[in-house]
């Protein structure tokens, strides 16, 4: 039995996993194959949908099912099965429509299970599908797109991004995170990374006490706090650093390692 038996460890992927250019450092994925041959569970936590996860060239690296669109989702890439899906259901239909007839010119991208939909195409919006790679079907009704929605990704030219989020503010069926880019997210009402790691870890049956998790950004806090112990790149944001427990090195320097290091001294 290994030290790491009943032990979840979920990081954030860009500047966490990876390094400033995109690339999982080889002392991170030693480590990670280490800690899993030690009977640890590994798992990705991040804001890319399903869709998005493809475009990572390591996804053997994940021994537990990856968390994805922010805690919406868990898929299991080693059994090819949903492990919870919290999506947002019948009430985003109606959402949708409200925010395409009052913003007009803001892009709605909608993000079903293993598909992709867009309202309101832009070049910032078809950017954000090619860049990963994503393949999409352009609509003219949201009622196209089958329900649930891992999420909700609104792109807002000019000043429509403060509106939009005020608007937002008065939803109770839904949260929402603002991004990058002039970008909101809009998530299922209670889901976060925070609730999504909890959710993995009951389904895993990994006691809330030995999860732990690594992230740089203000969209990881919740998963962060909901964690035994939180792993911080010394250069990650004010936000996520504030929620730390452990500072570690940077994510060029190997953050998912240093980690791994201070859970093998704890075990």
């Amino acid at each position: 039995m290994g030290k790491f038996e009943h032990v979840l460890l979920v990081s954030d992927f860009d500047g966490t996993l990876n390094d400033d250019s995109g690339v999982t450092p080889p002392v991170v994925m030693d480590a990670v194959r280490y800690f899993e041959r030690e009977g640890g569970l590994f798992a990705a936590g991040t804001g890319r949908t399903f869709q998005g996860l493809g475009t990572y060239a390591h996804n053997d690296l994940f021994n537990a099912p990856s968390m994805l669109a922010n805690g919406a989702l868990a898929y299991d890439l080693i059994k090819r099965k949903i492990a919870y899906f919290d999506g947002i259901g019948e009430v985003g239909l109606p959402l949708v429509r409200e925010i395409s007839r009052r913003f007009p010119e803001i892009s709605v991208e909608m993000y079903p299970f293993d598909e992709t939909f867009a309202i309101h195409m832009s070049p910032e919006t078809e950017r954000h599908f090619t860049d990963q790679g994503i393949a999409y079907k352009h609509i003219d009704d949201p009622a196209a797109a089958p329900r649930p929605w891992q999420k909700v990704m609104l792109w807002c030219p000019g000043g429509t991004n403060v509106a939009v989020q005020r608007f937002l503010e008065t939803k109770t069926e839904v949260s929402y995170l603002p991004t990058t880019g002039r970008f909101v997210e809009i998530l299922a009402r209670g889901v976060n990374k925070g609730s999504g790691v909890l959710r993995l870890a009951d389904y895993l049956g990994v006691p809330h006490e030995r999860v732990y998790t690594a992230g740089d950004g203000y969209n990881d806090v919740d998963m962060l706090r909901a964690a035994a112990a939180a792993f911080v790149p010394c250069n990650g944001s004010a936000e996520a650093l504030c929620a730390a427990t452990h500072v570690v090195r940077s994510n060029n320097d190997g953050a998912v390692a240093h980690a791994i290091e201070i859970l093998d001294q704890m075990y």
